[in-house]
C-alpha cells in the first residue's frame, strides 16, 4: 500500500495535467456557429415593460405592458400588448386605463388604446369602450366610439366621451342614455 497509493496519486495528478492537452476529434457530432442573421427591429421586444414620466404639471404617470416593441427603427412609437396606464390626478386621486393593445409615443406623450379599453377612476367610476386616445401631457382622453359606464350615480351609455383635466371634467357625445340610481346623489353637495 505504501507504493500503490502514492503511485495512484501521481498517476491522477499527471492525468489532470495532461488531459487539457489531449484533443479528441469526433466527426460524428460537433457544435458550431451557424450563419444566422439577426432579425429585423420589429421582433425585438421587451417583456414586462415599464415607462414612467410626468405631465406638464409635473404629475407622475406610468405605463406598463406585458410586451413592448418598437414600431420603427429609431422611432419613438412603441407597440404595447396588454398596456396599463396609471395616471395621478391633481387632487391626489388616480386613473387607471387598461386595454388589449396600444401604441405609446414617447416623444409626444400620447397613448392610443385599442380593444376592451377600461378606464377606472378612484372615485368609483368605470367606463368601457373599444378605443381611446390619451394625451398624457394635457390630461385629455378622447373616444369617438360607444362608451358604457357606471359609477355611484348610475349607469351611462353614450356614443363617445372626452375627459379633461385628468378626470375632473367628463363630456359625453352623441346620443346618451343615463339611468340614475335612486338616492345616488343624496349626501353630495
Amino acid at each position: 500500500m505504501k507504493f500503490i497509493l502514492p503511485a495512484a496519486a501521481l498517476a491522477l495528478t499527471a492525468t489532470i495535467m495532461v488531459w487539457p492537452q489531449v484533443q479528441v476529434i469526433d466527426k460524428n457530432s460537433s457544435i458550431g456557429l451557424s450563419a444566422a442573421k439577426l432579425s429585423d427591429n420589429k421582433s425585438v421586444s421587451m417583456v414586462n415593460a415599464r415607462f414612467v414620466g410626468t405631465d406638464l404639471k409635473k404629475q407622475p404617470f406610468s405605463i406598463t405592458a406585458d410586451i413592448a416593441r418598437n414600431l420603427l427603427l429609431g422611432g419613438t412609437q412603441i407597440e404595447l400588448d396588454m398596456p396599463k396606464a396609471d395616471i395621478t390626478v391633481g387632487n391626489g386621486g388616480w386613473l387607471v386605463l387598461t386595454a388589449k393593445t396600444g401604441v405609446y409615443d414617447q416623444e409626444n406623450k400620447t397613448l392610443n388604446l385599442e380593444g376592451a379599453v377600461n378606464l377606472f377612476h378612484d372615485s368609483g367610476y368605470e367606463f368601457r369602450t373599444k378605443s381611446a386616445g390619451i394625451n398624457l401631457n394635457s390630461g385629455i382622453a378622447l373616444s369617438k366610439v360607444t362608451v358604457e359606464g357606471q359609477g355611484p350615480f348610475g349607469h351611462l351609455l353614450a356614443e363617445g366621451f372626452r375627459i379633461e383635466e385628468k378626470g375632473n371634467r367628463i363630456y359625453f357625445s352623441g346620443k346618451c342614455k343615463l339611468t340614475l340610481f335612486p338616492n345616488a346623489l343624496k349626501g353630495t353637495k
